[in-house]
């Protein structure tokens, strides 16, 4: 039986990744071999590895290795890894396909496990057999387990056969995932453990070297083994009154938030019960996505179900005279943690962004996904908006995935030059031409450089950006050809002016694309990009403005606020037309979650914090008085929402973002946090405290307001340079630690050392401000 009774530990290594189609292929010189069954690969078939392992005192090479007991450990698709019986890796590898032709490749430190002496070690591999969004199948159930040359390992292997395929309904096409049925009667009893007996197991049958097809090369995980937050009981275990026999009622264990678990249970039964293990999120989206039966043994017996699922319960379905013993749950997640917080004196926007933060960590794994129910898809899309989220909510790991789906794709760009999403491609390989444009320009690419400070990876994948933008025309008239691509989709939702779209998201692209050949040296390219990006803004002004909004002239719905956003956050609206736009926001409600961070975010470019706070509770009320602990794709839930109307997707979480970077006012200014401004926006708040964990080191911001001015407490990492900018009202005097820095002092003796007013003008007063604790107080 497959029981988990201890906490996983694991040791990871993250190193750079280099993608086959980018740069170079990955420098790895010692050849290992691709092991499985003999029977053919089918899809969700699971297999069963032993071997005895012999471990001599380290000779000489291994001892001057710098990792003298790692593992390379690749599959299709998913492994779980034990040594002399305990679990050292729960749910390893990646989804496949960091390129067309390449695998992932764990390598886990076996060190501490494999100390001199006689060890086993158990593998259980899931082969998903199936494309899915964001699974490239290789169609060949196999594992590569890589020890030290000097450590001979001879592997046994076996179809395992208590597991196998469900009746209908099974997931649906989006997920390679299938659902799971084990029959208890047909399990390797203690297979995992050393004194198992594996002498009648045949041998492993080698299915091809490393390197060959149909697994290619293989790229180094660029990303952490999961988080284990270890077993856990439900939040209403006292009201499932265990242990007690089961009336063959549905039991809905309660988890504290939506996440993704494994379900765990204990029963005694008689032989052949059958067993049924769901969540509420079982059809979340519409069609059905990941469920498992269990068939009993008899006598006592415990089951975890290895294929996560999400949702905000569990269901067992267990069948009247059945004693449950106990149940419970695994949480396992992406391993970073929520350093980044925001608190502020209104609970509606603290509320707001819990569920914001929840949602962000529960659409990240493999991937950043969509959702975690329906499809687990990297839409780019979204992933550019959950990247922005993670720089101010999570801790700098997470940078690690916004970098792998960068890699993965521009690897899977077209030979026409083209590019798409989801990726890792399996059975989806249409282009939507805006979100492509949004993932090279300034909100995907370049946002990631700037807040991780990572300018090579912009190396790597700008020659695949610049080719992608050549794809895209502008007319005789600087204004951009619209592309169709697969699906021309700008938005879910009503009354989408896609001509204006276009021509933002591609502006969009091309500022990013100038800003990224900026930072790279690449000056011979800048001046044609601003050429490009001039006539389009002149043209773009001088045809589609009205007078007191953008309409393009072959347009008749009503108009369009995420097109008159985009307009405001690209720069091509001056500052001249804002309060015409402004006029637009207060009334037109058309754009969906996914577009009303860049409504809202043109708000505050336009300074109307205020309009952009009550426009946020207007439109997100429905979502923040729900029970859900997590945010919907659309406004409604079901067919009142998007597209299937998931509960839970992380492009509603836009205002995560705007809380820190403009209600806080927190952004950098040059790559990696090295400068970065502080220019609060808090509108009608009062207080607010906010702790950003920047590529430089933690910044906090505290601003504490009343009738008679306002204080704001910065404190920012070593080597950074701040501008604060403070709002000038009414504001009679400022001091700095004590200190007045405004009006100017009249002597140096009266300046504060670190601090240099850097300007003054009708809006703000600036400063410039050395690393450190600062104490600004305004007074009228």
């Amino acid at each position: 039986m497959i029981s988990f009774s201890r906490r996983c530990c694991f040791t990871f290594l993250v190193a750079c990744l280099c993608l086959p189609g980018i740069k170079t292929a990955v420098a790895e010189t010692k050849q290992a071999s691709w092991l499985g069954a003999s029977e053919p690969s089918q899809a969700n078939q699971w297999i069963a590895f032993r071997a005895s392992v012999n471990v001599s005192q380290p000779n000489s090479s291994i001892a001057a290795s710098d990792d003298p007991m790692i593992a390379r450990i690749a599959a299709d698709s998913k492994y779980w890894l034990w040594v002399d019986g305990e679990l050292v890796v729960f749910e390893g590898g990646l989804k496949r396909g960091p390129s067309p032709t390449s695998t992932y490749v764990d390598h886990v430190d076996l060190g501490q496990w494999l100390e001199p002496g006689d060890h086993s070690i158990a593998v259980l591999l899931w082969h998903f057999g199936k494309e899915g969004f964001s699974h490239k199948n290789s169609g060949e159930a196999a594992l590569l387990f890589d020890l030290p040359e000097a450590i001979s390992v001879q592997w046994k292997a076996r179809i395992h056969p208590a597991f196998g395929n469900t009746d209908a309904p099974h997931p649906n096409f989006r997920l390679p995932e299938s659902n799971i049925r084990f029959d208890a009667a047909k399990d390797l009893t203690g297979w995992t453990q050393p004194n198992f007996d594996d002498s009648d197991w045949p041998d492993a049958v080698v299915k091809g070297g490393e390197g060959d097809q149909p697994w290619g090369d293989l790229v180094q995980r660029p990303i952490p083994q999961w988080k284990d937050f270890g077993i856990q009981a439900y939040v209403n275990e006292k009201d499932l009154a265990l242990p007690r026999i089961s009336d063959g009622e549905l039991i809905k264990a309660r988890l504290p938030y939506n996440a993704q678990v494994t379900p765990l249970l204990t029963v005694k039964s008689d032989a052949g019960k059958l067993i049924q293990i769901q969540t509420d999120h079982y059809r979340g989206g519409g069609p059905p996505n990941v469920r498992c039966e269990y068939l009993t043994r008899d006598g006592e017996q415990t089951y975890e179900n290895l294929g996560w699922m999400n949702g905000h319960e569990v269901h067992y379905q267990i069948p009247a005279g059945v004693e449950i013993v106990s149940l419970g749950y695994r949480e396992t997640g992406y391993a970073c943690e929520p350093t980044g917080t925001f608190e502020c004196d209104d609970e509606f926007l603290n509320k707001l962004r819990v569920k914001a933060n929840r949602t962000l960590y529960v659409t990240m794994r493999d991937t950043y996904f969509d959702c975690p129910d329906r499809e687990r898809a990297q839409w780019w899309g979204d992933a550019v908006l959950e990247l922005g989220e993670s720089f101010y909510a999570m801790d700098r790991r997470s940078d690690l995935l916004a970098r792998k789906g960068i890699l993965e794709l521009m690897a899977w760009q077209r030979d026409d030059g083209t590019i798409f999403s989801p990726v890792p491609a399996g059975n989806y390989k249409d282009e939507l031409p805006m979100q492509m444009l949004a993932s090279v320009g300034r909100y995907g690419f370049w946002t990631y450089a700037l807040h991780s400070g990572d300018l090579e990876t912009i190396r790597e994948v700008y020659p695949a950006v610049r080719r992608y933008l050549h794809v895209w025309k502008q007319g005789p008239d600087g204004l951009v050809i619209p592309r169709s691509g697969g699906w021309t989709w700008g938005d879910w939702g009503n009354h989408k002016d896609m001509n204006l779209l276009y021509n933002g998201w591609y502006y969009l692209a091309l500022d990013g694309q100038r800003l990224m050949a900026q930072e790279l040296g690449l000056t011979s390219e800048i001046r044609p990009i601003e050429t490009k990006m001039a006539r389009l803004k002149k043209a773009f002004n001088e045809k589609y403005w009205t007078g007191n909004q953008y309409r393009s002239p072959d347009y008749y719905g009503a108009t369009d606020d995420r097109s008159q956003a985009l307009a405001v956050v690209s720069g091509i609206a001056g500052p001249e037309k804002y309060d015409a736009i402004a006029e637009v926001l207060k009334v037109q409600r058309e754009s969906s979650p996914y577009m009303e961070k860049y409504v809202m975010k043109a708000l505050y470019r336009m300074d109307r914090p205020e309009q952009a706070i009550e426009r946020c509770k207007q439109r997100y009320k429905p979502m923040v008085e729900s029970e859900i602990t997590t945010l919907w794709e659309g406004w409604g839930i079901g067919s009142a929402g998007y597209g299937g109307g998931t509960t839970n997707h992380a492009w509603s979480g836009g205002p995560l973002t705007i809380m820190s970077q403009f209600m806080a006012g927190v952004s950098p200014t040059s790559l990696g946090y090295k400068t970065f401004d502080v220019t609060p926006q808090p509108g009608p708040l009062k207080k607010i405290d906010c702790v950003i964990d920047s590529a430089a080191g933690q910044i906090s911001v505290k601003i504490d307001r009343n009738d008679s001015g306002q204080s704001l407490r910065l404190t920012s990492p070593p080597e950074t340079i701040a501008i604060v900018r403070i709002k000038r009202n009414e504001i009679a005097k400022i001091q700095a630690n004590g200190k007045t820095v405004w009006p100017k002092p009249q002597s140096d003796a009266d300046s504060e050392s670190g601090i240099k007013l850097v300007s003054e003008d009708d809006q703000f007063v600036c400063f410039e401000v050395s690393a450190g604790v600062w104490f600004f107080e305004s007074t009228r």
